[in-house]
């Protein structure tokens, strides 16, 4: 039976986070203002249930007060409520110690990294934080060389057979060592393992507020698998990056990350940067123009070297119609 004298006294406060991402040439930029403890964040406050109708007006409000950036096409997320997750530095107006803060995650996609106002509000590339997840290059010798090792020591340290069985599971789904391969849409299972096992800074942290031990990893990983994020922030940009990268593949969503003329080339990149990985070329224009995603105009750019690029927009119907199916990834498989 629910006790209503405890669920009287409870302190819950909702906050709003929004992972607003662009394209700035070949790099995904996200947008980031400096949180209370000094880390980069995502753009953040609570809601004000007298000034806000809905979450949605909240984080308008919000983002703009915090970068003067009017947020365009946004969905919401998700929510992360987990108790414990706002220590240590979630902390927002308005929370205070014993106060329980569930976070409603949005995804924000703009055409163009614009101009940011207000203290702190910069663009940054998202593999600043996830520095494993861009394979462009081939495979990352961060991850190869330091990561994956890191996580079948996790797994050695198991307390028995069947949890280290588990973890070599785990490990070989997300990090594509199984017959699956690597998937660019599990960015949030792989951070989560890596967080699990102490190999991200934030991971030493959040054990240290509450006075457990240290993790018995190499602090020397943690130190170098990116640039740490204020609270649960960079848990919840994994979370936006897994979704962009799965909805390229059956909602044209790319189209809301590109200027309104392109060429093919850059539309390639754009969706290179999107994935972490080279395309094969042929195939992707390919796919693009026998697929009705692209027009092309009347312009032409010169390009360093060759024949002028021919310039296309989104094609009129996908205007619309936005729930057309996504774009085809033509890409080799890797394994780290």
């Amino acid at each position: 039976r629910l006790d209503m004298t405890t669920l009287a006294s409870a302190s819950v406060l909702v906050g709003l986070n929004a992972a607003i991402a662009a394209i700035d040439g070949d790099a995904p930029k996200i947008l980031c203002v400096k949180g209370p403890d000094g880390h980069p964040g995502l753009p953040y406050g609570p809601f004000d249930p007298a000034r806000h109708r809905t979450f949605e007006i909240g984080l308008r409000d919000w983002v703009e007060r915090q970068t003067r950036l009017k947020l365009g096409f946004i969905e919401q997320l998700y929510t992360f409520g987990d108790k414990g997750r706002e220590s240590p530095a979630a902390l927002i107006e308005g929370g205070g110690v014993g106060t329980r803060i569930v976070s409603v995650g949005y995804l924000a996609l703009a055409a163009e990294p614009a101009n940011v106002e207000g203290d702190g509000a910069q663009w940054r590339s998202w593999y600043d934080f996830f520095p494993w997840e861009d394979w462009r290059s081939g495979v990352p010798a961060l991850l190869s060389n330091t990561i994956m090792s890191a996580l079948r020591a996790w797994a050695e340290r198991a307390e028995d057979e069947n949890m280290r069985r588990t973890r070599e599971e785990r490990i070989g789904v997300a990090f594509g060592v199984s017959d699956l391969g690597w998937e660019e849409e599990r960015t949030l299972d792989r951070y989560e393992l890596m967080y699990e096992a102490g190999l991200v800074e934030e991971a030493w942290r959040d054990r240290a507020a509450v006075g457990l031990p240290a993790p018995r990893s190499d602090p020397g990983v943690a130190r170098r698998t990116g640039t740490s994020m204020g609270s649960d922030h960079r848990r919840m940009l994994a979370t936006a990056i897994g979704r962009v990268r799965g909805k390229l593949k059956y909602r044209p969503i790319i189209f809301d990350l590109t200027t309104p003329t392109f060429t093919l080339l850059s539309l390639q990149q754009a969706v290179e940067a999107i994935v972490g990985f080279e395309l094969h070329k042929q195939n992707f224009r390919r796919s693009v123009e026998r697929g009705g995603f692209v027009e092309k105009t009347e312009l032409s750019v010169q390009q360093p070297s060759g024949r002028p690029a021919a310039v296309f927009k989104a094609s009129d119907e996908l205007g619309q119609d936005r729930t057309a199916k996504g774009l085809t990834i033509p890409r080799l498989r890797q394994s780290p």
